[in-house]
C-alpha cells in the first residue's frame, strides 16, 4: 500500500485488478485510453489546447461560478454545480465537442469509479499520467472527486 501519515492508502496498480471497459462509445464516459493503449485524441487535443492556454482562460469562467459558493447551503451547491458544467462546456468547446470526443476513442465506462480504476491499472506508469488526468477532468469535472475515493475504495481490503 502506498500512503504517507494520515494519506489515503492506495494500493499498488499492480495488485489491483482494473474492470473491464465498453467497447465503443455507447457508455457515459469516453476512456481517455483508446483499446490499442494509446492516448484518445480528445485527451491529446485536450492537453494541446490547455498547454496553449485556452481551456486555463476558460477556468475563469468557472472561478467566477465558485465565488457563489460563498452563499451558505444552496448558493454553494449551485455554484459547484454551474461551475462545473461552464467548465466543461468550455473545454468540450475549445476541443471540438461531444462529437470529436466519441470519434476519437473505441471504448467508454457507464461508472467514474470503472473509469478511475482503469486508468490508475493500466496507466499510471505512463510519464504523462498526470496531464492526462488533467485533460480528463476538463471534460469529466466531477471526475476529479471521483477518482481517489475510487481508488480507496478498490483498495480496501488489499494488502
Amino acid at each position: 500500500m502506498l500512503t504517507a501519515w494520515g494519506a489515503p492508502k492506495i494500493a499498488a496498480p499492480t495488485s489491483l485488478k482494473a474492470p473491464t471497459p465498453i467497447e465503443g462509445t455507447t457508455g457515459k464516459y469516453a476512456s481517455p485510453f483508446t483499446s490499442d493503449g494509446v492516448t484518445a485524441g480528445w485527451v491529446t487535443k485536450s492537453m494541446q489546447v490547455k498547454a496553449a492556454g485556452q481551456i486555463g482562460s476558460m477556468a475563469g469562467n468557472y472561478a467566477g461560478q465558485k465565488a457563489m459558493e460563498q452563499v451558505p447551503f444552496v448558493g454553494g451547491f449551485l455554484g459547484k454545480k454551474a461551475g462545473e458544467a461552464l467548465g466543461r462546456q468550455a473545454a468540450l468547446s475549445a476541443i471540438g465537442g461531444e462529437a470529436f470526443i466519441r470519434s476519437s476513442t473505441d471504448l467508454s465506462f457507464n461508472s467514474l469509479n470503472d473509469m478511475a480504476l482503469f486508468m490508475y491499472v493500466n496507466y499510471s506508469s505512463n510519464p504523462d499520467y498526470q496531464k492526462i488526468l488533467d485533460a480528463t477532468y476538463a471534460i469529466y469535472p466531477e471526475f476529479q472527486t471521483a477518482y481517489l475515493p475510487a481508488l480507496q475504495a478498490a483498495s480496501a481490503g488489499v494488502q
